[in-house]
């Protein structure tokens, strides 16, 4: 390793020398004291390569539209302000003239103690560009291309803040993975640690008594690595429901071309594999990745082949990692086996099949996972991107992502599917792109991702109920219900309207609900009110009478208007206002759970819902939950029109 050249204010500037091959990378170390920050200042600038800055958020400048997904502005210093350290590099790709910025930070009110000096690092290795201040990583981002050093060969600190800095060619060995907890107690509701972190597409498997939860780590709500996601999977698992684990990353990106797209977790002879693919579409035209030549073999054999990165062409399509342990310690194969960039691979009857999602279609079918693949149902799925199988006593189901479920007879041929949705009986609640697995003792669990502010958000799991017939309701599983204090009573019964304080800002309200008479428009109403201008209010909403519940804007005068449901064109994927149908009858009665997260991060809270009827036998059993964006909960209001609420409790949740 070759001396780092050096800074001080005592020599503020320097020559050095660009270093042969960008692509080996470069760190940069930087003493910053933050005592006096004020203002706007360039802390370190090498001209044509790279600046770092300090200066108050700007995530609402229209000039600088990319920093809205950094999410700098939910955490606020106590006087308002949001003071941001970022570090903007320009990155080339071979054959281009224009360079693009890619920039990283973080608001410095996350730090243990943000003012004083602090060593920032920053790394860039090839394939991660990433920020560390005193050692914890704080923000990354995933380059497509590199500096060109020719363009400079000066580098100066540029304000007082700025006390020393040393710059490394090539990149130092620095660990790139975000901070793990060793274990999470509270999963519902879950982000990974970080300012800008998020839960993106969830793919489970129960195996060996251990439930598995992979889902592709998120930055920047999908605008990571200039817009194309640069997602891979982080891996979470948990043998009592309580106590969740965080391993290492199962498919952590190792090329700059890597983008990984929705996968399954399955076993194949004897071993847990989770398969995926990769998005090198969104990179490189077609005839420039391996691609033709898949779709050549397909063509040709009738099955697919197996390629390696030796093939000709950058690598495109389906692949799969290996535990090593049967646990975790996952290791890639770098085998390509198919071209689908979405990969949903099961297995039945003893049999590899696979959903073909983005890139290709139709179901195949394998004796192992190295290619050979035969498709044997070229228009099933009917539709959907993420499309997963499960089996469930007597009946099949295949979701479809964001809006698509379909339901057979076990043993029936894929044409005896019926469309559920087209019924309005699916399960969709404002969950998105929700994974299935059977945990054992005839129980399902699904999980997903609550979009919060655009893709990717709060982790949720629900455990499912099947009623006679195959419809399939959810409801909250009791291991991770949030802990809460000693409920208090708020009312006995309301019969018309009445209102309270929240007395906090995370809660748990429950109350049972007697329809009284047999009338025409009966509704119950809650309404969740911040302070008087604060943010638009949300209202949850039942119609006792059409057997619907809905999330929508709530008012002080009258019950909200109607919402759509999935059926109706309505879109509860977004978690915002929606309706589902086809829940209760008007004259059954029935207990409510609602919990509302108030939640700086997600800048306002989710108000989440469980209807739980008398008689299971006609599918009461429902969940809904609502991201409501700027919404801090300081009232409630009841309003009850041929129904009586009784029972009012509230609880604080513990550890919000």
């Amino acid at each position: 390793m070759n001396s780092p050249y050096t800074l001080t204010t005592q020599s503020p500037q320097a020559e050095f020398a660009a270093p042969a091959d960008p692509a080996q990378g470069f760190t940069l170390r930087l003493a910053v004291d933050l005592q006096q920050l004020a203002g706007d200042k360039t802390l370190l600038a090498i001209p044509n390569v790279l600046e770092v800055h300090l200066w108050q958020d700007r995530s609402l400048d229209p000039a600088r539209p990319a920093r809205q997904h950094q999410n700098y502005a939910a955490f606020k210093s106590p006087d308002g302000s949001t003071p941001v350290l970022e570090a903007t590099l320009l990155l080339y790709v071979e054959g281009e003239e224009t360079g693009r910025e890619m920039t990283i930070g973080v608001p410095l009110t996350i730090l243990p103690q943000p003012s004083g000096t602090h060593e920032v690092t920053l790394n860039f290795s090839g394939v991660r560009w990433t920020l560390y201040v005193d050692g914890a990583l704080l923000d990354n981002d995933f380059p497509f291309g590199c500096p060109r050093w020719a363009d400079s060969n000066t580098w100066r600190l540029e304000a007082s803040e700025a006390r020393q800095a040393a710059l490394h060619f090539p990149a130092l060995p620095l660990d790139p993975a975000p901070a793990r907890s060793a274990t999470i107690a509270a999963i519902q509701y879950w982000t990974p640690p970080g300012h800008n972190t998020w839960v993106g597409d969830v793919a489970t498997l129960f195996h060996e008594g251990r439930y598995h939860l992979f889902y592709l780590y998120d930055r920047r709500h999908h605008t990571s690595k200039f817009g194309k996601g640069g997602h891979y999977f982080e891996h979470l698992s948990t043998t009592d429901f309580k106590t969740w684990v965080e391993h290492e990353a199962a498919t952590p990106l190792e090329e700059q071309w890597e983008s990984i797209g929705t996968g399954a977790p399955f076993v194949a002879g004897g071993r847990l594999c989770i398969a995926y693919g990769l998005h090198t579409e969104r990179f490189y035209p077609d005839e420039k990745t391996t691609l033709p030549a898949q779709m050549e073999y397909i063509q040709r054999h009738g099955q697919s082949g197996a390629f390696d990165r030796r093939a000709p062409g950058v690598p495109i399509g389906a692949t799969y990692a290996i535990s090593q342990d049967g646990v975790a310690q996952f290791k890639k194969t770098w085998i390509f086996f198919h071209p689908c960039r979405n990969p949903s691979v099961y297995c039945e009857d003893g049999k590899l099949r696979m959903f073909a999602n983005y890139g290709a279609r139709g179901t195949w079918e394998a004796e192992t996972v190295d290619g050979g693949w035969r498709c044997i149902n070229a228009d099933f799925p009917p539709g959907g991107d993420c499309t997963f199988f499960f089996h469930w006593g007597e009946f099949d189901y295949i979701i479809g992502g964001f809006k698509d479920l379909w339901m057979k007879p076990a043993g029936a041929p894929d044409a005896a599917y019926v469309d559920v949705v087209s019924q309005g009986d699916d399960f969709y609640d404002g969950s998105t792109v929700p994974a299935i697995s059977e945990i054992g003792d005839g129980r399902f669990l699904m999980a997903a991702w609550i979009p919060i502010n655009g893709w990717g958000g709060n982790l949720v799991i629900r455990e499912l109920l099947q009623y006679p017939g195959g419809r399939i309701g959810a409801r909250w599983m009791p291991e991770i219900v949030p802990a809460t204090g000693e409920a208090q009573l708020l009312a006995e019964t309301i019969d018309e309207t009445a209102s309270f304080p929240t007395g906090g800002r995370s809660f748990l309200l429950s109350f049972r609900v007697q329809p009284i008479e047999a009338v025409q428009n009966a509704r119950l109403g809650v309404v969740f009110l911040p302070e008087t201008g604060e943010a638009e209010a949300c209202e949850w909403q039942l119609d006792l009478a059409g057997r619907r519940a809905q999330f929508a804007p709530g008012c002080l005068q009258g019950f909200a208007g109607g919402e759509k449901s999935l059926r109706e064109g309505g879109r509860p994927y977004d978690a915002r206002n929606y309706a589902i149908e086809n829940l209760i009858g008007g004259e059954v009665a029935f207990t409510v759970r609602l919990i509302v997260k108030d939640d700086d991060k997600i800048g306002g809270c989710l108000v989440d819902a469980e209807i739980s009827a008398a008689d299971p036998s006609i599918a009461g059993q429902r969940t809904m939950i609502s991201y409501r964006p700027g919404l801090r909960v300081k009232h409630l209001l009841f309003r009850a029109a041929g129904a009586e609420v009784k029972d009012v409790q509230m609880a604080a949740i513990k550890d919000w």
